[in-house]
């Protein structure tokens, strides 16, 4: 899947969204001061049914995304905070010459502290994320020296700047590979790896632990669960994953967690997700002492009708069979749908459906309304098993 990408970004926002950042994140984010009123509903929230088995639940969002009424959904339903973009180069350094700016991520941060959220910020190392600011030549072009400086300086700074309001910090993100990779799994076709080698990434971990012990820290990836949608199939990428994992442990690496993105290609789920495959990963991950976070879940809706009905169930069931056997495995304590609201997924600019339907990823619609898909979510958690808890919610009294 990897090819050489020093510059893009998983999703919009460095031309018009960095903008909506200006104009309706700022916004939203102005109305900090007192905590969003919850929407009542009649079910109960996301995070308390996934918490009477032991399991935090949680979502991403960004300060662009703070309009007049999702605020209040993410806090009823979500007891943690993903940051989405806020920590991200293209907000936070935007330019070679910029300096660091942690507005965007004082505010969502805060936000989390006002609506007693747990907090995951992301990402430290990765490839991605930098926006229009940089140029290929400002990445690829430095000397390791040069890299090393850039990196690591603000990694030092960014994790001191938040220490103790961040429960875990995703340090390196998408950084293994069946293919792109060395012998240790580590992806060759990187910035970071070109410049500096494949030290960069034990170096993040260490320089994350020095400045904020107290956090969790995790290594991040996705395409585990079935082939997808540019061709990975996910047994290789597996196996990279976690002889990636044993060679940072090996070494004394503070890797002290796994993520596993979970996004999920609909396209015939059923017959593609090799169960018993993906329990045995589980059950490898877990047998390394490591608990497991799955930390950006939503469904692309690939391969389904565009008719809304029949595909929000087809969604839904997408959900229910994944989750069902993701959270058999106990060493799975927190659950992070990467969004609620399909009126913000990265999926519609990133990968537009091509009959033009607008896709409907998450767990509620356009309009903030339930749909199955948060259904097949919480009947997943109500049939897990029990738990000890990674983390507690503040929230809980």
């Amino acid at each position: 899947m990897h090819e050489p990408r020093p510059v893009t970004r998983r999703s919009l926002l460095a031309g018009a969204g960095a903008v909506a950042v200006g104009a309706t994140g700022l916004a939203g984010v102005a109305q900090a001061g007192r905590r969003p009123r919850r929407p009542r509903s009649g079910y109960p929230p996301l995070w308390q049914q996934a918490w009477q088995r032991g399991i935090v639940f949680g979502s991403s969002i960004a300060t662009w995304q703070l309009d007049a009424d999702y605020p209040a959904l993410h806090a009823r339903e979500a007891g943690l905070l993903f940051t989405e973009d806020d920590l991200l180069w293209y907000q936070l350094k935007p330019s070679p010459d910029a300096p660091l700016n942690f507005g965007p991520g004082d505010q969502i941060i805060g936000l989390a502290e006002q609506n007693e959220q747990l907090v995951i910020a992301a990402h430290l190392a990765w490839d991605e994320g930098f926006g229009e600011g940089w140029t290929e030549d400002d990445l690829w072009g430095l000397t390791a020296a040069e890299a090393s400086d850039l990196l690591y300086g603000v990694i030092h700074a960014e994790v001191a700047h938040y220490r103790g309001r961040a429960d875990g910090w995703i340090v390196a993100n998408e950084v293994t590979d069946p293919f792109d990779a060395d012998a240790n799994g580590f992806r060759t076709n990187v910035p970071w790896y070109a410049t500096i080698g494949s030290s960069y990434i034990a170096e993040s971990f260490h320089i994350a632990h020095q400045e904020d012990p107290g956090a969790l820290l995790l290594i991040n990836e996705f395409g585990f669960e079935t082939v997808n949608e540019f061709g990975d199939q996910p047994g290789p990428r597996r196996q990279a994953y976690l002889t990636a994992i044993d060679t940072l442990l090996d070494d004394d690496v503070p890797v002290q967690a796994v993520g596993i993105q979970g996004h999920l290609l609909a396209d015939r789920f059923a017959t593609r997700f090799n169960e018993n495959a993906y329990r045995a990963f589980l059950g490898e991950i877990a047998d390394r002492g490591l608990p497991i976070l799955i930390t950006e879940l939503d469904v692309l809706d690939d391969g389904l009708p565009a008719a809304i009905g029949p595909r929000d169930q087809k969604v839904a069931d997408v959900y229910r069979r994944y989750l069902d056997v993701t959270l058999d495995e106990e060493a799975v304590k927190v659950v992070v749908a990467f969004g609620l609201t399909d009126r913000y997924t990265w999926l519609e600019e990133d990968q537009p459906r091509p009959d033009g339907a607008p896709r409907r990823p998450l767990a509620f619609d356009d309009n903030l309304q339930r749909k199955p898909a948060a259904d097949a979510i919480s009947a997943a958690f109500a049939a897990a098993p029990c738990r000890d808890p990674l983390w507690t919610p503040p929230r809980v009294p």
